[in-house]
């Protein structure tokens, strides 16, 4: 009887293990935090900065997104809503851009807000290796990085986190 209980034991603690979110430094990650300025993406736990990542921004990086095509990446707070795998970036997740008052902004120029702004990989592509993209700014308004880096923020950065971007 107590192996019966043992096994019991051991199955509900493996699965809840399974079922716990992945963690960085023994937290979790509860805030991506971008500073456009720096060229920097910091997964944040309870205030602390967990880790770092190098990103490449939009093709014009300095001020805030104001409409559809002006290649700048938005400033301001974000939820990670939806990610999916992408034939042209390895993996991407989607950024909630526009807020509300990116919507009230664009209104008020006439202007279409935009929108499918991702956190996303590099292209694989034969011509141009991956060092190439995160040498310099080249998304249209997106936040790239190194699809290594890519695919650790995948599994520790769940949908509905909160993601700010700074000048």
């Amino acid at each position: 009887m107590r192996w019966l209980l043992a096994a019991l034991c051991l199955s509900f603690a493996a699965l809840s293990h399974a079922n716990a979110a992945p963690t960085l430094a023994g937290q979790t990650v509860d805030k991506v935090l971008v500073i456009k300025s720096e060229r920097k993406l910091h997964l944040m736990g309870k205030g602390s900065v967990l880790k770092s990542y190098k990103v490449s921004l939009g093709k014009k990086p300095q001020g805030a997104k104001q409409r559809e095509g002006d290649q700048r990446t938005p400033e301001g707070f974000y939820w990670i809503d939806w990610r999916k795998t992408s034939d042209n970036y390895n993996l991407a997740m989607h950024i909630s851009y526009p807020n509300i008052r990116d919507q009230q902004n664009a209104r008020k120029e006439g202007v279409p807000a935009g929108g499918m702004i991702m956190i996303h990989g590099t292209p694989i592509d034969e011509e141009y290796p991956e060092w190439y993209f995160s040498s310099l700014d080249w998304t249209e308004g997106c936040i790239a990085m190194k699809n290594a880096d890519m695919q650790e923020i995948w599994t520790l950065v769940k949908d509905g986190t909160l993601i700010e971007i700074r000048p």
